[in-house]
Order: structure tokens, then sequence, then C-alpha cells
């Protein structure tokens, strides 16, 4: 049995990484002060929708990925963050960060936000592999944002071993967006019978198509229980998961 303490912290990302580094490297210092061990932050944490992706894009050892990468060792702690890659054929990549001692992964989006009026594809390659990595013997899974919508990447990461999924996002507002996260949050926990930890951007009142952030982020149990919800705000969420939970749950509804 393994009880991690996480936390996601629910902040809003400008069009500057600089800033928003910053930002971040704040919101890691404040959850490890509060007992956090893993901490999420949103997707597009380097960088809001709406910016010129290209121009801010960079490598994973760059200034944005090295910063997140020192603040997570300072802390002694894991951080997932949203950032943004060159891709090969000129677009980018939308993709998660994973950093911290004795942890490195990424994952890049698989599902792109080709919806309600937006074209995640236009400007973001697709990434191809499901990504898991381990944390004081507990197996976490990555997701980012519109992946959400796709119930078999999260049945296929239970079955890969996932205790935990994470999700950044910067989820779109709109009629009914909110109810939408809300019941797809829920059905993927159920879905992988996983804890599932969603990190929404906080609530930036709607620009065009580009999805902004309706806050909302989340705990849900692997019974798709809400456990935590938070509203729409800039704060963070604390809470510990308990793999114990997802063994039983497991046990009892052989589904996987």
């Amino acid at each position: 049995m393994t009880v991690l303490h996480v936390a996601a912290a629910q902040i809003t990302s400008g069009p500057d990484p600089v800033a928003n580094l910053a930002t971040a490297t704040g919101a890691v210092r404040d959850a490890a002060a509060g007992g956090a061990e893993l901490i999420i932050l949103p997707e597009a944490t380097s960088a809001c929708f709406g910016t010129d992706l290209r121009s801010i894009a960079e490598p994973l050892d760059g200034p944005f990925a090295t910063g997140l990468r020192k603040a997570a060792a300072d802390a002694g702690v894991v951080v997932v963050a949203g950032m943004f890659e060159p891709s090969e054929d000129g677009r980018v990549y939308n993709t998660l960060l994973v950093t911290g001692p004795g942890v490195e992964a990424s994952y890049r989006k698989i599902h792109l936000y080709d919806a309600f009026g937006s074209r995640e594809s236009d400007t973001v390659a697709p990434g191809k592999e499901l990504v898991t990595f381990a944390l004081r013997d507990m197996t976490i899974g990555l997701a980012t944002c519109y992946d959400l919508r796709f119930a078999d990447q999260f049945t296929a990461l239970g079955r890969l071993g996932a205790e935990l999924i994470v999700v950044p996002a910067s989820w779109g507002a709109g009629p009914g967006k909110e109810e939408q996260w809300d019941l797809l949050t829920r059905a993927r926990a159920a879905d992988a019978q996983a804890w599932l930890l969603a990190c929404d951007q906080a609530y930036v009142p709607p620009v065009g198509t580009d999805p902004l952030g309706i806050g909302r982020s989340s705990l849900t149990t692997p019974l798709g229980q809400s456990h935590t919800r938070l509203g729409a705000g800039a704060e963070t969420l604390h809470a510990a998961v308990d793999t114990a939970v997802v063994a039983a749950v497991r046990a009892r509804v052989p589904i996987l």
C-alpha cells in the first residue's frame, strides 16, 4: 500500500513563458510547503492558448523546462506541467513534462482539440505513445485535456497498471462545458479504475475559440466518485491518494 500526497495547482498562464515560469515556481513552492509530494500544473503552463505557439515552443532542455526542473529539485517534489515542444513538421507538440528527484518523463498529447470551432491540429502535432511513470511504488499515467473524451486511453492506462492518472488541462468554456468536464473526469476514473487528478487552468473569460480554462480541478476516486473539487479561481487542491483503494476496487469489479 502506498499513500501519496498530491496537489493540483490551478493557476492562470499568460502569453509570456518567463512570467509563467515564475507563477509555476511559486505554486510548486507553496504546494510543497503544504506537504505535497506530487504537484500537477495545468496544460499550457508555459504559455496560454491564443499565443503564437511556434514562437514560444522549446525543447525539454530549454529555459522553461530547465527552470521547472530546478524548482522541483529545490522543493524535493515531482512536478507535472504542460509546455510546447517544436515538432519535426513545423508544428509543436503539446507536451507534459514530468520532473523531480529520480523521475524524468514526458508525454505528448495524443487527441487534439479539433472541436467546438477549435483546430488544435493546425498548430499541434499529435503524440502516439501512452506514458506512465513510477513514484514511490505507485504507477502514474498521463493524459491531457481533450484526451478525456476518449475512454480507451484511460482503460489502456489502467491495464498498464496506472493507479493514479493525472490530467493537466486548459478546458474551453461554453454552454454545458462545466457539466461535460465533471462527467468526463468521473467517467474516465471509473474506466481506468484509478484515482484521477485533473488540473485545469483557472477560469478565464472566453476569447474566440481558444480553450483558456474553467477551473474545477478535481480528484476522483477509482469508482468515479468526486473526492475534492475546486471552484473557478486560482487555488490549490491538496489530497492523499491510496493504492489500497485501487486494489480493492479492481478486485471487486474486475473489468480490466
